[in-house]
Order: C-alpha cells, then structure tokens, then sequence
C-alpha cells in the first residue's frame, strides 16, 4: 500500500492507524497477530474521542491534501458504521477544497456488497492479501479451522470489481511460494491484477530471540525469486503488470525518487497509530525506546516535535562501510534501518549491511541492461505526451524534460523521430 502522507510544517508525515489492534479472522501463520486464531472475539477499535481528536488535529495541519491509512489485524472487523463515522469527521473537520484520500490493508474475505460500494463512494484505495494461486494461498493463510482463505477472497475481489474499487495484490513471500515467482507472475496476468507488491515474510520467533534478520527466506533465495519475476515483469520492455519494486527502480532509472521507503535516501516521516493512540515513527520500530506519544491524551504538535523522532530519521542515512562505495547506492539507499544489526557505543555507531543486501545486488545487476531499455521507452512515451500537448521542445543546449540534468541534445534528442510521431 502507498503511504498516507502528511503535508505540514514538518514536512510530508505518512499517517497509519491500527484500526482493531491485533483481532483478525484469519490465522495466517507467519502472522505476528495469528495468536487470536482466526476467532477475534470481542474488537476493540479505535475510541471514537480518540478518533476524532486525531482528525481534528491533523486536517488543521494539512495543506490542501490529507491521506488515511488504516490496517490490522482486519481492518474490516471494525464495522462499516466505524468507517462511516470515519469519513464524516474527515469532512466535518476539513478544510475547504481539501483532498481527502483513504487507503485500506484487508485479507478480503469480508468484503460484501455494502461494503465496496462504501469503498466506491469514498474512492477508498484497497490492498488485498493474496499469496498466489489457491494451493499457494491455502497452505498459509487460512481461518482458524485450517481451512484456506482463496475462494473467499476471490469472491471479496468480485465485489471490488463489480463496483470498479482501484485495488492492489499484496503477496508475502515465504517458503511455499519463493521458489515460485513465475507461477505467481503468471497467476496475476491470468487474473488481470495490475497492482502487485511482494513483502519477505517475517520469522517473528526467531526475531524473538534477536536473530539478524528474522525473515522466513534467505538473501539469496529473494534474489533468485526477484530475477525469475522479473524476467515476466520486463515483457521485452514494455511491462504490463506493476511491481512496486520493479517499478521503483524505474523510478530511478527515468531520474525520478523512489517512493518505497527501503528504496529512499532517508526515512519518510511516517506516524504509526497503535489502536489505542500510541504513536511510533515506523511500524517496525514499534516498542518503548521508540514511542512518541498517545494522539489521545497528547497535542499533535508534540508528538511530531518528539527529539526521538528525530533521534530515529538518523538511522536511515547513517550508512554501513560497504554502502558508502556501492555502485548501487543510489537505488537502495542503504535499504531499509531494521534490517540491519546495530551496535551503538559511546564513541560511535557500528553497523551491517541490510539483510537482503545480497538480493538487491542481484537484481540490479541482472535487471540492469534490461531496465535501461524499459526507461528508454517510458522516455519516448513523455517525449510523444509532451509533443502531442503542443509544448514547445527545449533547445539543444537546454536542460532535459526528462529530469536527468543533462542537455537535451545528450539525452532525449536522439528519442525523438522526424514528423510529429516517436
């Protein structure tokens, strides 16, 4: 799911908010939340004073945009009166003229008709949990009876469609499936998801016990598994189907940011709302040292002047030895702070490399040549846009339309074709 975001004195703040804590229907168990077993019982969701206190304060901080996100557990076992009462105090405290965007993480097997119709009316933008084809999926994620969660979701999904609800594929990548990439490839095209994102899935067991990394799947094993997706995703240089993380490379590769916060050269100010108002910067950074606040009891302001927040946007840019010298720093960025095993001493802070450092180098040095031809077509296609609208094209000494800081006449000049058409 995109991050919600913020825009403020402080800059851009993506806001999440765990709508019903932990409760959830399913049992999925890679799940740090899988200890309800599928059988929530009593759902403790977000205190309406709470949540509308939070609204309040943050559309007065807002500057034309405010975006929502909301997770779980199950988001959806809040109600659909919850996300009623959520909207109207999202226009109740709006200012004029404002954007309002909400985003939603769901395992989609409770959505219904009444349901996707509220998504349709709000423009809601909806993530589905979905692990690849029925076998795959049901192997993991099933309700608390072992059974497999596939048709229901699927049936969830027909409803989104129905009512023409923008939605995406979230697929956790994990023992059963990383061997799979194809298949799952293949799986999404068959169904026509155009949105995909992948997520390693988490040993939460082993990161009990401080394990570096605690993920259910080996460097090199995401590596091969982000190669084989990628050899279907490249679709010789015209890809069909988004993959966020093929696409933040993109992003690169046409002198654009990334927009996935591993992929940046530093930590999005993010605000992540426990269902009882605690406040953290990121929602792996979830525990005591790093805890801002309650949007409950305590102002805002304060909560996003917190020295720890700041204390906790340095850990992004403070670069393993390794790093500095990489070839391809400038698309990972160092990847991602929790990933990484720290050693902070008095004098100095010592620390590894990402987890899936060796992933990404694989990748991008497989992807690479390839990558640069997906760039070079998605250049044509601005170059034709910016012809066809009627702009005038920069002189040869000027500086690129495409954003990459050459001259025109080095860059997108040799994109263009006689005549009007590229």
């Amino acid at each position: 799911m995109r991050e919600a975001c913020l825009t403020s004195d402080h800059g851009n703040i993506g806001v999440m908010w765990k709508t019903v804590s932990e409760a959830c229907n399913l049992a999925c168990d890679y799940c740090y939340y899988s200890r309800c077993g599928g059988k929530p019982g009593k759902i403790d969701r977000i205190d309406d004073e709470v949540l509308e206190k939070f609204i309040k304060e943050y559309m007065a901080l807002t500057n034309g945009v405010a975006k929502f996100a909301w997770q779980g557990g199950e988001p959806l076992l809040a109600g659909l009166d919850f996300f009623e009462k959520v909207v109207q105090y999202q226009a109740k405290y709006a200012s004029p003229h404002t954007m309002i965007n909400n985003s939603l993480q769901t395992n989609g097997t409770l959505i219904d008709d009444e349901w996707a119709r509220f998504f349709k009316k709000y423009n809601f933008l909806v993530g589905v949990s979905l692990d690849g084809p029925k076998e795959i999926n049901d192997a993991r994620r099933t309700t608390g009876s072992g059974a497999g969660s596939f048709d229901r979701v699927m049936r969830g999904i027909h409803y989104l469609r129905k009512y023409d609800v923008d939605f995406n594929i979230l697929t956790v990548i994990h023992e059963n499936n990383v061997n799979q990439a194809k298949r799952l490839m293949d799986f999404y095209q068959q169904e026509r998801f155009a949105f995909v994102q992948f997520i390693p899935g988490m040993d939460f067991l082993a990161q009990e016990t401080d394990k570096k990394g605690a993920y259910l799947i080996t460097p090199e094993e995401y590596g091969n598994f982000l190669c084989e997706a990628f050899d279907v995703w490249y679709n010789d240089g015209d890809p069909i189907t988004s993959v966020r993380f093929f696409d933040n490379m993109l992003n690169v590769y046409v002198h654009r940011e990334a927009e996935l916060c591993i992929h940046r050269k530093t930590c999005p100010k993010t605000l992540i709302l426990e269902q009882n108002g605690d406040a953290y910067p990121c929602d792996f950074f979830i525990h005591d040292q790093y805890k801002l606040g309650n949007v409950g009891t305590d102002p805002l302001e304060d909560i996003l002047n917190n020295p720890v927040y700041k204390e906790f946007l340095r850990l992004k840019p403070t670069l393993p030895d390794p790093c500095r010298n990489c070839r391809y720093l400038d698309l990972c960025h160092g990847g991602c702070p929790r990933n990484r095993t720290w050693s902070f001493g008095e004098d100095e802070t010592q620390v590894d490399v990402d987890y899936f450092c060796q992933s990404y180098q694989q990748i991008y040095a497989y992807a690479h040549e390839r990558m640069e031809v997906v760039a070079q077509n998605v250049k044509k296609r601005w170059l034709q846009e910016y012809i066809d609208t009627g702009l005038k094209l920069p002189k040869r000494n000027d500086p690129c339309i495409c954003g990459s800081g050459k001259k025109f006449k080095k860059c997108c000049e040799s994109l263009k074709r006689p005549g009007k058409q590229i």
